[in-house]
């Protein structure tokens, strides 16, 4: 009985660093045997707690989130699955031993998925959604990017646009989609399915349109995407890579030499956009997406065929106007010429630094020139008590 009300409270206390994590619009909550509570927000890890959570608690919360799957949690060290906060907040969480005993990570799911314009991304994405019947779409960019939001804000335009089958392979399942036009049917990793390429073979006999796979982890999901492409479907996916050229770098690189003249040819002819972002802190102590984004064109062909990854970048600038392309300094130029970063923030997360500081001090000069004036940069502390 002990055991049980122990376990009960743990959760309670769970629920309440989860609702201050909420609160204060952060991102991750931390929990680690032994070490204070933590949370991310804005970026920045900052204490929930000044006590430390004991093992012994850590242990007992694992037992009553786990409940049935606590054997195979003690078998395979680590698991991920989802947690139901209330009905707008889910979290994605994988809980894992350490040296101290169990630490477990939980990452903030909105129950409301956002739309192409709530996550303030570029309005081409709206035109990539729209216009893309089949092919490969790639979201690329570090953990914690936000590369599954913003597949989700995609996949949830064309749900409500255009009647079509989806069908996900996620790890864990996120965003829970609900019927609109489309019909979703989404499947979890060790729930539903046991491996993203035997998954993806399986989609491919279930009628699908559209197909989400969570990541591309190996050369068997690789090449079976890339079939799903050819064949007329269109795919989604992930890879954490920092730019479209190192995307299809790493794309073709994974195959062996000898494979590599017949992978161009089909990764050139399917791949219809590469989407990379990463996340900048804005002048009011928030974050927005920075974004490159490649669309397919008869150039950018070229360049795969003929192994001229390193021009891939002029291609992208070069096609700004014509295809609705943008490197990641022309949007860092944007969004200081709009005044929602600063200058140092933006050198910090571009490309070409050097080139972007010429851009910037051209903007700087104009408005000078113009009698306008940049906003001065400030961030407000967000004062955090413990719960």
């Amino acid at each position: 009985m002990s055991n049980i009300y122990s376990e009960d409270i743990q959760k309670k206390k769970l629920n309440e660093y989860l609702n201050f994590l909420i609160k204060h619009g952060g991102s991750d909550l931390h929990i680690k045997s032994n070490s204070q509570i933590r949370g991310r927000i804005n970026g920045d890890i900052v204490k929930f707690s000044q006590k430390p959570f004991p093992k012994s608690e850590a242990l007992a919360l694992a037992k009553e989130l786990l409940r049935g799957r606590f054997d195979e949690f003690i078998e395979k060290k680590s698991l991920d699955f989802t947690y139901r906060l209330n009905d707008e907040y889910r979290f994605r969480v994988n809980i894992f031993f350490q040296i101290d005993g169990v630490s477990a990570v939980f990452r903030t799911i909105p129950t409301k998925i956002p739309t192409i314009d709530d996550l303030r991304l570029p309005q081409v994405l709206k035109k990539i959604c729209d216009e893309s019947m089949r092919g490969l779409v790639l979201v690329t960019g570090p953990t914690g990017s936000g590369k599954t939001t913003t597949i989700a804000s995609m996949l949830n335009r064309i749900n409500n646009t255009r009647a079509s089958h989806i069908v996900t392979i996620e790890d864990p399942v996120e965003f829970v989609f609900e019927d609109s036009e489309c019909i979703v049917n989404q499947r979890a990793l060790g729930q539903d399915c046991n491996t993203f390429s035997d998954s993806l073979r399986a989609a491919l006999r279930e009628d699908p349109d559209i197909i989400f796979v969570g990541e591309m982890r190996d050369l068997e999901t690789i090449e079976t995407a890339l079939h799903a492409a050819e064949t007329g479907h269109l795919v989604f996916s992930t890879l954490h890579t920092l730019d479209a050229k190192e995307s299809i770098n790493r794309i073709i690189g994974m195959f062996e030499p000898s494979e590599q003249s017949r992978i161009k040819i089909s990764f050139a002819s399917v791949l219809e956009a590469v989407i990379s972002q990463r996340l900048a802190v804005t002048t009011d102590g928030r974050r927005t997406p920075v974004v490159e984004v490649l669309r397919k064109n008869v150039r950018i062909k070229d360049m795969i065929l003929s192994d001229r990854y390193s021009e891939v970048t002029d291609a992208i600038r070069d096609g700004k106007n014509t295809y609705g392309m943008q490197t990641f300094d022309q949007h860092l130029l944007e969004l200081y010429t709009a005044g929602i970063i600063s200058k140092e923030e933006a050198l910090d997360k571009s490309t070409n630094r050097s080139d972007l500081n010429i851009g910037i001090k051209n903007i700087m000069l104009k408005q000078k020139a113009d009698g306008q004036s940049g906003g001065d940069e400030y961030k407000e502390d967000i004062k955090l008590q413990d719960v």
